[in-house]
């Protein structure tokens, strides 16, 4: 592919580190519904700015930055309500246009951030997710003194061990079949950890946070709800997948179905909440891969082993 060209409001950078999530997983096989094909891959990622389009300020060649890969048309009704991800004409970097799997990507300026002093590329790849993190915190009450139960502890997961944890959960129990991950989630902070279908308790949990995408966890999540209990869709399912649902339950339990889709507009907060999340990178990233080997950066991803892969795409 050629080498990309800044308009008169984007930058050109190279990316230093990418990490690959399920939405790349559910890319890869076709089955991502606003993926736009052939495109590039690689949302997360931080890197260095090489090129500057003409109209650009506040940045300069050789900037450390990180990017909101959400690009929002900023006008809409949804954008003037702070709900930028539901943009109808919303363009996702590394989903609907070329993203940073690659040597050098396009991106706008006004989705681009400074790396704060001291932050390592490593580090500044975890902003995009921890931000999803965010964005679904803002969905629903304050966790503070709430029995929380996640569902998968994949690296959206773990990162809401350690959200839920700070926040002064009363318990963070979780949910995963991998006893590798099941061992990250105590790592992070669980304070109990069940493989699926060990947790005995019912209609015992204030908020469930479903982490995985996968249609069998939606399912048991609501049946772990407590009156008043609020479930917190953050995992991608299959649009082709449909459960249960008992409308009886909402009711009479008077529960809250929450969805949280992407990061709306919490990037710039992830970014100064990361640096209070001490060695973040180190304990999260498990496998790192070349440009050239992304086949076996998705295989690795789909593991029980990896909490989070990054690609290194200048190496």
């Amino acid at each position: 592919m050629p080498d990309p060209d800044p308009g008169p409001c984007d930058l050109v950078i190279a990316p230093e580190v990418v990490g690959i999530c399920g939405t790349d997983l559910h890319l890869a096989v076709g089955d991502y519904p606003t993926g736009r094909f052939p495109v590039v891959p690689g949302h997360e990622f931080a890197g260095t700015v090489v090129s500057v389009g003409s109209a650009v300020a506040g940045f300069a060649v050789g900037d450390r930055v990180c990017v909101d890969p959400n690009v929002s048309c900023g006008v809409c009704e949804q954008c003037r309500v702070g709900a930028v991800n539901l943009c109808p004409d919303l363009v996702p970097i590394g989903v609907s246009v070329d993203g940073a799997c690659a040597e050098l990507v396009r991106v706008p300026a006004k989705v681009t951030y400074h790396l704060p002093d001291g932050l390592d590329f490593a580090t500044g790849a975890l902003i995009e997710p921890l931000a999803c993190v965010l964005h679904a915190a803002s969905r629903v009450r304050p966790m503070k003194d709430q029995r929380v139960l996640v569902y998968g502890a994949g690296s959206i997961g773990l990162l809401a061990v350690t959200y839920a944890t700070a926040q002064g959960a009363r318990s963070v129990g979780v949910v995963e079949p991998s006893a590798v991950r099941r061992g990250a989630a105590v790592e992070f902070g669980a304070d109990a950890v069940h493989a699926p279908g060990e947790r005995s308790g019912r209609h015992d949990v204030d908020l469930v946070i479903e982490a995985s995408g996968h249609p069998s966890a939606v399912a048991d999540a609501l049946d772990r709800l407590a009156k008043r209990g609020t479930l917190l869709q953050m995992g991608v399912v299959s649009p082709e997948v449909a459960i249960d649902l008992f409308a009886y339950d909402l009711f009479d339990r008077e529960l809250s179905l929450v969805g949280s889709q992407s990061l709306a507009n919490a990037y710039p907060d992830a970014v100064e909440a990361v640096a209070r999340l001490p060695r973040l990178a180190e304990r999260m990233v498990t496998h790192t891969f070349g440009l050239e080997e992304y086949g076996a950066a998705l295989e690795a991803a789909r593991s029980d082993t990896a909490r989070k892969v990054h690609l290194l795409p200048q190496q």
